[in-house]
Formats: structure tokens, C-alpha cells, sequence
């Protein structure tokens, strides 16, 4: 962790930092304290003791487990100031951080202190920062699940929210897998089917899925770029063959995906064939 930012070192933090910092203190204790490290302290202490008594009072035994304690308990600490430390710049000025449960707090660091991956610790530490911006945002399931989650599957929901559009909420557009789209990105059946596997969406390969009771109008976008939807015939809207569960709705707020080229222009594409009318609203900038 960087001096500047240290999570022992709190002058320059705003105060939703501050409030995160002693709700992480005082919900979670002994795994976790700004100003001491309490369990590997009083561990390292053992560990002298140990270390300063004869061979025939403690058994070499004896003094390898606790010196491996201390190892152990000390890189836990580690991880979790390490994506303390990576929440704190997340976190939005009106953030609300004295408002998460203490036992969602207790449970995330539970989960999260084995995690040493540096990327997976990314992960963790948007699911903290996202929960003291808005508590509730995460489920205690959802934060199970991330600790059962390793870093082939979070790469492979990446790869999937490449194409993944906002209609309301996140919806994943993936109509046929053998197009050039899909295959030059490299999403394919193995994934799909080992991301439904696991439990974060529902893959209907034969079939699909549509949204019913559209409206005569509506609107979809793909990273931030709009389309407007007319619906002049059925009001449905054909969304492919994935949708995304509950737990994958709300992991999908912290994957750092990026845009497919060509695909927008792929799905409006199928929309069109559908009978839905699409266009692009001009956006005007001023000055």
C-alpha cells in the first residue's frame, strides 16, 4: 500500500472514507484494525515466547505452526488493506458507508481475505466501494458467490458483458454464435454453458429469450452509445439466447468490459429483421 493513502494514515481521506474505515474497524475486529493489527500482533508476541523457550519446554513443531500463523494471518491482513486501499478513491462523495450491515462487513472481509490475485482484488474492492456508495447494492449471496468465483470464471463473464447492452437493466445480446462477431472475440458453448453452470446466467441455446410489452417506444444502449426503438408490430423485443441472474445482474456493475467492434451494428441489425424501426438520436453539442 502507498504511503499516501495508507489506510493508517487518514489525514487526507474525506469523510466517507473515514466512516468506511471504522465501520470496517469495528464490524470486523480482529481480522482488521487502521491503527494495529491485534491477532498478528498478539500472535508475533506467542511466537517470542515460543522461540526464547528450550528445545525439550516446546517442540520444533510447535514453534513452525505458530511462526506459520503469523505468516499466514499477516498476508490475510495484507489483502484486506490491500482492497481497502483500492475501494477508498471509488468511493462517491454522498456515499452512505455507516448505513452497510455489520455482518455484510464481517462477511465480505471473511470472504475476501484469501483473495491475493491482484485483479480478483479489483473485483472486491469495486463490490466495497459500490456498497458504501449505495448500501444494499450487493447481496451477502452475491458476495458468497464472488468468493467461490476464481479468475478463469470472472474472465469469461467479462468476455460475455462485452456484449452486453442496458435496457433497463444489463442484458447480454447474443443471438448466433457463429457469427463473426462472437467467434473473433472468442465467446463460444463452452463458456456459455460453463457461465450457466455456475450460476450467473441462464443460456437457452435452442431457444432464447424475448421481452414482452415493449411500448411503442423504447431505448437501448450499448456502452454509453443510444438506439431508439419503435415497435410498429408485436411489442417484443428478441434479446438472444442469455439472460443474466440475479447474482449476475449485480456482478455485472463491477466488470470492466469493453466495447466490440462491429456489434452494435450486428444486433441492430437482427432488431431490424425483427420489425423493429431503430435509429440513433442526434445528439446536439453546444458551444
Amino acid at each position: 500500500m502507498s504511503d499516501q493513502n495508507s489506510i493508517v494514515n487518514l489525514g487526507d481521506l474525506g469523510k466517507p472514507a473515514n466512516t468506511l474505515i471504522k465501520k470496517i474497524s469495528d464490524a470486523v475486529g480482529g481480522y482488521f484494525r487502521p491503527y494495529q493489527i491485534k491477532r498478528v500482533a498478539t500472535a508475533e508476541a506467542e511466537a517470542n515466547i515460543i522461540k526464547a523457550q528450550s528445545d525439550i519446554e516446546v517442540a520444533d513443531l510447535h514453534r513452525r505452526a505458530i511462526t506459520r500463523f503469523v505468516a499466514e494471518e499477516a498476508k490475510k491482513q495484507q489483502n484486506i488493506e490491500s482492497i481497502t486501499d483500492q475501494a477508498l478513491p471509488q468511493l462517491a462523495p454522498g456515499a452512505s458507508p455507516d448505513r452497510i450491515e455489520d455482518d455484510w462487513i464481517t462477511n465480505f472481509f471473511d470472504k475476501c481475505r484469501i483473495v491475493s490475485d491482484k485483479d480478483m482484488q479489483a473485483l472486491w474492492a469495486r463490490v466495497l466501494s459500490g456498497e458504501a456508495n449505495a448500501p444494499g447494492t450487493y447481496s451477502r449471496r452475491t458476495v458468497d458467490f464472488l468468493g467461490t468465483l476464481d479468475r478463469n470464471d470472472a474472465e469469461a463473464f467479462a468476455l460475455l458483458m462485452r456484449f452486453s447492452w442496458r435496457l433497463g437493466d444489463f442484458q447480454p445480446v447474443v443471438f448466433d454464435l457463429e457469427a463473426d462477431v462472437y467467434k473473433h472475440a472468442g465467446l463460444n458453448f463452452p463458456i456459455l454453458s460453463h457461465l450457466d453452470d455456475i450460476g450467473l446466467i441462464s443460456f437457452e441455446h435452442l431457444t432464447g429469450f424475448l421481452r414482452k410489452g415493449m411500448g411503442e417506444r423504447g431505448l437501448a444502449t450499448y456502452f454509453g452509445k443510444p438506439v431508439l426503438l419503435e415497435f410498429t408490430q408485436k411489442k417484443e423485443l428478441q434479446t438472444g439466447k442469455i439472460i443474466l441472474t440475479k447474482t449476475g445482474q449485480q456482478l455485472a456493475t463491477i466488470c470492466e468490459a469493453k466495447p466490440v467492434d462491429g456489434i452494435m451494428e450486428y444486433v441492430v441489425s437482427k432488431w431490424a429483421e425483427g420489425g423493429v424501426i431503430t435509429s440513433t438520436p442526434i445528439v446536439i453539442r453546444k458551444g
